[in-house]
């Protein structure tokens, strides 16, 4: 006799390998789709992933001697495939879906303006070496070509109109 709240544990019967696919498929694939479906909520993806697993069992079919139990590789085979799809959703997700980026059409021409309103602070020929430099990635070389002046030149009239807009302290001054 048991005493109360005693655990019970009973020898795992080995059960004799099935003679045929078709009675396995029979016995077993009503567990496996609830089971399956009870994991995942989705009864189509459970019935994919149960089709997955008897797949590769049947592909498995003429050793199943050396597989001890063929239930229980069905079950570990099915919810293998589950775990492997949540992963590749997962990894999916992390790829295409970015994560607090919004933006607000106002914001840019709040931007443009102060922009606009910095470079005024600066001479017409700081400002076209600014823009030509930082904003269009101009090299000194190029912009002293388009501009008609030395190269030196160029990165002088740059570093005076940044040291003006450093002093200025930002758009909203």
């Amino acid at each position: 006799m048991q005493e109360s709240g005693e655990v019970v544990q009973f020898q795992a019967e080995a059960q004799p390998a099935p003679r045929d696919f078709r009675t396995f498929f029979e016995d077993e694939q009503r567990r496996l789709f609830k089971t399956l479906y009870f994991v995942t909520g989705d009864r189509t993806e459970a019935a994919d992933l149960m089709q997955e697993a008897f797949l590769r069992l049947w592909e498995r079919w003429d050793r199943i001697e050396a597989i001890e139990d063929p239930g229980a590789y069905l079950f570990r085979v099915a919810l293998n495939g589950w775990r492997m799809r949540a992963r590749a959703a997962r990894r999916a997700a992390r790829r295409t879906v970015p994560l607090g980026v919004v933006r607000d059409a106002y914001d840019d021409v709040d931007l443009r303006e102060d922009v606009r309103r910095m470079l005024q602070a600066v001479t017409p020929r700081q400002r076209l070496a600014l823009v030509l430099l930082d904003l269009y990635g101009y090299g000194s070389e190029d912009a002293a070509r388009i501009m008609g002046i030395r190269p030196s030149t160029v990165r002088a009239l740059a570093t005076q109109g940044r040291a003006v807009l450093r002093t200025r302290g930002g758009p909203h001054e």
